[in-house]
């Protein structure tokens, strides 16, 4: 079967392609060097989610189109048609779509070529990894139109020291790939010809991984992130089974033996594990919390305590026989 070609939405300025299990989403305004209109910000949100809904997505990568911006920031040039109050509820879209990539549950990466600006930064820090072409540029310049950018705040200050951080939005520095990764908000930097390759190898690896595992940590991961050290321990430690699950291994996700469903409440966290294949002797379904056992044994018979015991066999003699 041939594959589809790219969704479009936001009026073509946002594209969504899957492929190979990885979701690619593409803001495709290269005229204006990829900036987010409301419109746009709000059809991110929406391929997103649908990535999200989709089992076939086991990464999701972030692109700009063309090679001079993976995004320059919010469009700044339409107005104020909404009026004060519309246009201050649109803002709410752009930290909306922040927290759609941190509770994705899924990898995500950002495919950084060109500028990555004001909220183009911090849309690349929201995503888990970045990888960089060597002729990507990141900055907050906002300062210097007279602006704040308040909502990156949080995935500038999550993704490097908070004075650095600081540092970049009261003067508006730019930064290259190198000194980004220096800093710590890039993961890899690549030459611009070697960027897709760079980023399939990124996309390889994590793919690899079961998607059970993937999402449990990296829901931890965020979950514990602005959390004190003792409440942050004491969630990880809820989280974790009693024992590691010898099935979750496999690099196609599928479990080879059982299939295992996790349920967390407020309390602990219970394994349920339900045999695809029958066992030698029936099995005794077990769903025991953190403490307990949760692996199947295999059933006891008990003798009712009223019941005699089993009467031993006596072998024949030859008194019988007579």
């Amino acid at each position: 079967m041939p594959p589809l070609p790219p969704q479009r939405d936001a009026g073509g300025e946002v594209l969504y392609d899957v492929a190979d299990g990885v979701a690619t989403l593409t803001i495709n305004r290269p005229e204006r060097r990829n900036s987010m209109t409301q419109a746009v910000v709000q059809g991110l949100r929406a391929l997103v989610a649908r990535a999200g809904a989709d089992d076939s997505v086991r990464v999701l990568v972030l692109s700009g189109q063309g090679d001079r911006a993976f995004c320059s920031g919010v469009d700044l040039s339409g107005g104020d048609e909404g009026g004060f109050l519309g246009d201050h509820a649109g803002r709410g879209e752009l930290p909306g779509l922040f927290n759609d990539l941190w509770g994705l549950g899924k990898p995500t990466i950002a495919r950084v070529r060109g500028f990555a600006l004001a909220g183009g930064f911090g849309l690349a820090l929201a995503c888990d990894l970045v990888v960089a072409a060597d002729d990507a540029v990141f900055g907050a310049p906002e300062v210097n139109v007279g602006l704040w950018p308040y909502v990156i705040t949080v995935p500038l200050v999550r993704s490097m020291p908070p004075k650095l951080a600081l540092e970049l939005m009261m003067t508006g520095r730019r930064v290259g790939a190198e000194e980004a990764r220096s800093i710590g908000f890039v993961n890899r930097v690549t030459s611009a010809g070697g960027l897709d390759a760079a980023v399939a190898d990124l996309v390889r690896q994590l793919g690899a991984a079961s998607p059970l595992v993937m999402k449990m940590g990296r829901d931890s991961f965020y979950s514990v992130w602005d959390l004190p050290a003792e409440a942050a321990l004491r969630y990880l430690h809820a989280q974790q089974p009693a024992r590691a699950p010898r099935h979750a291994a496999g690099a196609d996700g599928r479990f080879k033996q059982r299939e295992a469903l996790f349920v967390h409440d407020a309390a602990n966290l219970a394994l349920a594990v339900k045999p695809s294949h029958p066992f030698p002797d029936p099995p005794s379904w077990q769903c025991a919390a953190v403490s307990g056992s949760a692996w199947p044994c295999r059933r006891r018979r008990r003798r009712p305590a009223h019941a005699p015991p089993p009467a031993t066999p006596r072998r024949a003699s030859p008194a019988d026989a007579a």
